[in-house]
């Protein structure tokens, strides 16, 4: 069992539009609504490769309702989230057809009680029981302490449970103090971290700071890892079009499949560059094209070397 931590859950909304334009009325051409947050788009996307995976976090509110009603449609996921006072928040993403480009719009989620934080720290211990790894992903609700994330990391550490982070800005810097097994960053949230806009040297200085491994999706150039075991560049065969909304949740989910079935570094990363990819090609987001996937990942070009023993 896989468990995925979503603290700011959501209902994400996808319009698709012939062209987007500034100060213009705009006839959507398709309209899709898909339970989200993104702990909740890499549950959806491990489900869909076969693994057991619970999603845990806040929801609440009508659009809270709506989010766990989807959720049930979902074989193989289990949901242990935990409702709240608040309203659950809406993501709306609008493609425009003409470019391909999506513009995100993130509204900023229920306000959490010191209460009900209490109560989801007592849940979140419970879960990890005969739970394989865990995926620490996306932004903070308001109300939940900045420094969350490093607690939840030691409590999954403490329990000898595997545990990767993906968040960004402050939620990052003070969890990379936590020691996750696996820090997932954007190449602009490398950046703000440590200061350094060359990939290499930034990836071994998160590392540095506290991570076993570091893996730095860099977009449609691929990923870089820096790892106890090596460091590696794994980078997909051509350049894709498409959506790339929830392209780094496959990313982590390919991760911890890979994590999961005890690969080894470089298939991981395979992996995880083929879901991404795959991703981009499909038009919403938690979703991937399982075909492309396929072709995808036996073309995936890993370049890179094992450290010295």
């Amino acid at each position: 069992m896989i468990l995925t931590v979503t603290l700011n859950t959501a209902l994400d909304i996808t319009y698709r539009v012939p062209a987007l334009r500034p100060d213009a009325s705009h006839r959507v051409t398709e309209v899709t609504e898909r339970p989200g947050g993104k702990g909740v788009n890499v549950a959806r996307v491990l489900a869909a490769l076969g693994h057991e995976v619970t999603v845990t976090g806040f929801t609440g509110g009508l659009t809270g309702r709506l989010l766990r009603e989807r959720l049930t449609a979902i074989p193989g996921l289990t949901d242990a989230l935990l409702p709240v006072s608040g309203t659950t928040r809406r993501t709306t993403a609008v493609v425009d057809e003409r470019s391909g480009t999506t513009t995100q719009l993130n509204e900023p989620g229920p306000v959490v009680s010191h209460a009900e934080w209490h109560a989801f720290q007592e849940v979140y211990e419970n879960l990890l029981e005969g739970v394989s790894a865990v995926a620490l992903c996306g932004s903070l609700p308001p109300g939940v302490p900045v420094g969350a994330y490093a607690g939840l990391i030691r409590t999954a550490r403490a329990a000898k449970v595997p545990v990767l982070l993906d968040t960004s800005g402050t939620p990052l810097r003070r969890g990379i103090a936590g020691r996750p097994d696996i820090l997932k960053p954007n190449a602009e949230e490398l950046a703000e971290l440590t200061g350094s806009h060359d990939p290499l040297r930034a990836t071994q200085d998160a590392r540095r700071r506290g991570a076993g491994a570091v893996v730095a999706s860099l977009g449609p150039d691929g990923l870089l890892a820096v790892t106890p075991e090596g460091h590696w560049r794994a980078t997909p065969p051509a350049r894709l079009r498409g959506n790339p909304t929830g392209a780094g949740d496959s990313l982590v989910a390919g991760l911890l499949s890979g994590l999961v079935k005890h690969l080894p570094w470089p298939d991981r990363l395979a992996r995880a560059v083929a879901l991404s990819a795959a991703t981009v090609l499909a038009p919403v987001a938690g979703e991937f094209d399982r075909e492309a996937y396929k072709e995808l990942l036996g073309r995936v070009v890993i370049t890179g070397e094992v450290s010295a023993a």
